[in-house]
């Protein structure tokens, strides 16, 4: 689940950065069936863009990550707190495509990559509402829950995006790469050392999650990943599970194996407390908001300024300001 909660062509640069995880896990093997794509603005036809149809990554213009086969599932106002809610948890109206929904078992490795910006236990969606960390750790539980997942690998780049799953805050995201030819900034620096990072890995990499969080600075990354694959999340393989037992498959209704039935029984008995920890922050108050003047404000200000002076003193009199 890839999503892009930002809108207006000066955060080109969170398009370019979804766009870019996108690109990475078509390459390595997992089909457009199994991704659900989530772009708040179609920066490709902007009408600013000075080269249409394309999204660049690096600043030499060679890799367009927007490409001629990318699939948007969820577009534009479709992209919601809402919307984006639902997917995780199941929840959608029947009439919904199948292109449009997470079909995911508790067999599945799931990627969530949010890029956008983002508050102190908050993300904005389109600077019109705001998902909180509450919010998305009460959506994880009810996946766990409702077993739409095995292992799943939550990538945040916003600023505070540590605030979205602990207390941890005051770090920002950082803007990186700069195009005089576009105007804007081409991505954010965590998603730009990334890419970078999954342009080596192909669909039989061994490497594993410690490599992978060396892109962010090893005091924030407390855990112990030496065991997982970076292809569990951003590529596609199949598992083969090797047994000496034999399996009648012209009976479907023939009861299964007793080692597998007492498998089941103990998945059954591990609940979400005890597999994902999260109870210190499902049941907590959610954080007040640091005030931030609406867009234009500013802008407005200074010319509500220069108004008033020229109705007092006349144009003439400009020269004393500067």
């Amino acid at each position: 689940v890839l999503v892009c909660t930002s809108r207006f062509w000066f955060n080109y640069r969170h398009v370019a950065n979804t766009l870019s995880v996108y690109r990475s896990v078509k390459r390595l093997g997992i089909p457009d069936s199994r991704i659900v794509l989530m772009l708040a603005d179609d920066m490709a036809c902007n009408h600013r863009n000075p080269k249409p149809a394309t999204v660049f990554s690096h600043k030499n213009m060679e890799l367009n990550v927007y490409g001629d086969d990318v699939e948007v599932d969820y577009r534009g106002y479709e992209v919601t707190v809402e919307n984006f809610l639902r997917v995780l948890t199941g929840r959608l109206p029947a009439s919904t495509p199948r292109s449009k929904r997470l079909l995911s078992d508790d067999r599945s490795n799931i990627l969530i990559y949010l890029t956008g910006h983002g508050g102190n236990g908050f993300l904005k969606f389109q600077d019109s509402e705001e998902i909180s960390n509450v919010e998305l750790a009460d959506a994880f539980e009810q996946m766990w829950q409702k077993r739409r997942y095995n292992e799943l690998l939550f990538i945040i780049d916003t600023c505070q995006g540590a605030s979205m799953y602990d207390s941890q805050v005051g770090e920002d995201s950082l803007s990186h790469q700069p195009d005089l030819a576009i105007g804007v900034h081409l991505m954010d620096r965590y998603t730009f050392y990334l890419l970078e990072f999954l342009e080596d890995i192909h669909p039989s990499s061994t490497t594993n999650m410690n490599q992978l969080f060396k892109v962010c600075p090893k005091s924030q990354c407390v855990s112990t990943p030496g065991r997982v694959l970076i292809t569990d999340f951003f590529g596609s393989v199949r598992k083969v599970e090797i047994t000496m037992e034999t399996i009648n498959l012209s009976s479907p209704m023939e009861p299964l194996p007793e080692r597998i039935l007492s498998e089941d029984r103990q998945r059954e008995t591990q609940y979400y407390v005890d597999q994902l920890p999260v109870s210190g922050i499902i049941h907590q108050k959610a954080k007040q908001r640091d005030w931030h003047p609406p867009d234009g404000f500013i802008l407005g200000l200074w010319t509500l300024i220069l108004i008033v002076f020229f109705k007092t003193y006349g144009i003439k009199h400009l020269k004393h300001i500067f």
